[in-house]
């Protein structure tokens, strides 16, 4: 694992990617790239070498950000509203080596400066009494944020102290986001996931035991066909366990480039279709039992966006618009989902609005789409989209 000094600081970074319920946070990058990297299903980091960043030089970004906020700060008005002919003023003055940090500033600044990000895939990997240290930085600088939150393993979680943990929560980092991707020890396996189904309960438990909240991933679609029905079991089993804040759905996509398209192309992986995957969903949800979880489906690969609420109570409605995809006709299955690829619908209910049903045909008869076609159709589209 390699570590950097502070003299080899090469200025403010950001890593490649955030939660979409991050879209409004400031991003601190305390490590680099993923120290796992071999997940099948991913596409970011590879050919990357992950690295630790020197806690003196993480502190410098921090600073950096803290010294254009307050500029940002006092050419406000009491609404928080900045001029712009002073904020190009102000950016004119910026040296070219905090552009980056500048910029950042600006985007927190007119989103609220409400939460932060710690970059990249796994920051708990840090040693904790360096990670209490940047946090309590964080609050120094950004005493009024709501929310500090990371991406962690199950395994580094699983084998951290519960003290550390605990300090860590109490130094400030509110939300811990796990890709738990499945409970299936076959299908975690399958897809080189470096975690075990126990391991992903422990590491839930301990997290929530710290009194930090808990966003689990979930990815439908990820054991293929053959292990569809176990893949959607065995992960509700380990959110039975865990009783997560948050479960969140983030649909499979098989693009090039990755390790399972390989094993797609080689007829090693079967791909559930559209219909499955939203079947493999409704098991799931049903199957989840004397939770109070946060259902989320926010994110574009998932098919029906407004499959949502808090559990148990909002569970019957969430199946009932499960249910609503799985009564259309193919046709009308393959008009929705080239639909939900172009943004225009987020729910089948959607399908009533006829202007919408409009836009949705008009694309589907200009792209040529047919229901044997569409899929490729829209990872087309989405090429690029995470």
């Amino acid at each position: 694992m390699a570590r950097e000094t502070p003299a080899s600081y090469r200025g403010f970074e950001q890593g490649p990617i955030r939660p979409p319920s991050e879209a409004y946070s400031l991003l601190i990058r305390v490590t680099r790239n993923c120290p796992w990297n071999r997940c099948t299903f991913c596409p970011v980091y590879k050919g990357q070498v992950f690295s630790l960043r020197h806690v003196d030089n993480i502190k410098r970004d921090i600073d950096m950000v803290y010294r254009h906020v307050e500029t940002l700060r006092r050419l406000s008005d009491q609404d928080g509203i900045i001029d712009r002919a002073q904020l190009v003023s102000a950016a004119s003055m910026v040296p070219q080596e905090e552009i980056e940090a500048f910029s950042a500033a600006v985007r927190w600044a007119s989103e609220g400066m409400q939460s932060v990000f710690i970059q990249d895939a796994n920051s708990l990997v840090m040693k904790p009494d360096e990670l209490v240290e940047i946090l309590r930085h964080l609050r120094t600088r950004f005493p009024w944020i709501a929310r500090i939150t990371s991406y962690a393993r199950s395994r580094t979680l699983a084998r951290m102290h519960e003290d550390d943990l605990r300090r860590i929560g109490e130094a400030g980092l509110n939300r811990i986001h796990v890709g738990l991707e499945s409970g299936s020890d076959r299908v975690l396996e399958m897809v080189k996931k470096g975690v075990t189904k126990q391991e992903h309960i422990d590491a839930g438990i301990k997290v929530k035991q710290a009194g930090i909240e808990l966003s689990e991933y979930i990815m439908p679609g990820l054991g293929g066909v053959a292990l569809s029905d176990e893949h959607a079991c065995e992960t509700a089993d380990v959110l039975n366990g865990i009783n997560p804040d948050f479960i969140r759905l983030r649909t499979i996509r098989v693009f090039e480039g990755i390790e399972l398209y390989n094993q797609l192309e080689a007829g090693l992986f079967q791909k559930c279709s559209e219909y499955e995957i939203v079947g493999e969903i409704k098991m799931l949800v049903e199957k989840l039992d004397r939770i109070t979880s946060v259902f989320k489906s926010d994110h574009m690969n998932n098919l029906l966006e407004d499959v949502e609420g808090k559990l148990p109570a909002d569970k019957p409605r969430m199946i009932e618009r499960l249910d609503s995809f799985l009564a259309l006709e193919p046709n009308l299955r393959a008009l929705y989902f080239l639909g939900r690829g172009i943004g225009v619908f987020r729910g089948v209910r959607d399908m009533e609005d006829q202007e919408r049903m409009r836009a949705a045909q008009s694309a589907y008869d200009r792209l040529g789409a047919t229901p044997q076609t569409v899929e490729n159709i829209v990872i087309e589209l989405r090429k690029g989209f995470l």
